[in-house]
């Protein structure tokens, strides 16, 4: 993907739980020349902060914040007070909220093409009084959209195969999962899947697979019938309704990724891995695509006016401060938001 250079993609970095690895990952990124000359990056949080996170790492690359455009987030002596590293607590996720909404407001304004967000904890922005699931919900409340997903891209190192995963539903617990799942939801969830991969990656035909929701896809009602009673019956639907692409399924959750795990192995032209993949739950997606590609995969928002990418990882709290992260993740993400901006554009 070839960018311009008098108006590259200009993407926000929120710094994510200050007492997490995002400020860490984020200078270790943005210590790569070629990131950070490519991309009109600006950071967005607290400038002395990232210093004092240079300060204590000194001892490994890390880019200095004074070579940084940093759109700095005023907060209370208060909050910045009690920001313990290692330790999230209600000042931390007062800290990552509020360098969320400032992201989101700047991007709303038109100062930015993309957010790519750092990693926050779910559990500090509840003792700092904020009730949203996660930054997917936040970032769909403030762009007032009520129809939004989770897709997670991997790219292998392997064959450079694209591993796309989304998930039907998302931050829920498994007891919920069966009675949340509706032909409704799913065709949503598809609908979104649909337009990304023609808006974003430029496919206007391809395979799309979808997991059953039961051991064996229920066994044809022996094991759960949730696949006979509606599944089956909807994604027939789908496929005369959607002619241009192919839609597999309901495939058993144990066995759907076997394909794509061998094309991210080396074996892409043999196994003839989908173009996409709909996992019903958190855990049935998620497992895969950790498994192949923990240090990689990227959490894209699908349905937002905005591209939004994050790393794939967590706060990490247990290494926080030690100068050990690994910022591959948070390149991909910082690459993908880019090229996702430049496929947008007309």
């Amino acid at each position: 993907m070839k960018f311009s250079n008098i108006n590259p993609p200009r993407l926000a970095l929120t710094l994510g739980d200050p007492a997490g690895i995002g400020p860490e990952v984020i200078l270790k990124a943005l210590a790569d020349r070629y990131i950070r000359q490519k991309y009109d990056l600006t950071v967005v949080g607290n400038r002395d902060l990232l210093l004092g996170v240079y300060e204590r790492l000194n001892t490994i690359d890390l880019a200095h914040p004074d070579q940084l455009q940093v759109l700095d987030v005023p907060l209370d002596r208060e909050i910045t007070d009690n920001i313990i590293v290692g330790q999230g607590n209600a000042a931390s996720g007062a800290a990552s909220f509020a360098y969320m909404e400032d992201a989101i407001a700047s991007t709303l304004s038109g100062n930015f093409d993309a957010i790519v967000t750092g990693p926050i904890a779910k559990s500090a922005w509840k003792l700092a009084g904020y009730n949203y699931p996660g930054q997917t919900e936040l970032l769909a409340a403030k762009a007032g959209v009520d129809r939004f997903g989770m897709l997670f891209v991997a790219r292998s190192p392997h064959t450079a195969w694209t591993l796309r995963t989304l998930l039907a539903t998302t931050h829920i617990p498994l007891s919920q999962v069966a009675h949340t799942l509706t032909p409704k939801l799913l065709t949503e969830k598809l609908d979104l899947l649909v337009k990304c991969l023609e808006q974003d990656f430029g496919l206007k035909t391809g395979r799309i697979a979808i997991a059953g929701l039961n051991p064996h896809s229920g066994e044809e009602g022996q094991l759960g019938t949730e696949e006979q009673d509606w599944l089956i019956p909807w994604l027939e639907q789908e496929r005369q309704n959607r002619p241009h692409w192919q839609l597999e399924g309901p495939i058993p959750p144990d066995t759907m990724w076997v394909k794509p795990g061998l094309a991210w192995y080396g074996h892409t032209s043999v196994h003839n891995p989908a173009d996409a993949y709909l996992a019903l739950y958190h855990d049935q997606g998620l497992i895969p695509v950790k498994l192949m590609a923990f240090d990689r995969a990227v959490n894209t928002s699908i349905g937002l006016p905005f591209v939004r990418t994050s790393p794939d990882h967590g706060t990490a709290f247990d290494i926080a401060g030690r100068g050990i992260t690994d910022a591959t993740s948070m390149k991909a993400a910082i690459e993908l938001a880019a090229e996702l901006v430049i496929n947008r554009k007309p």
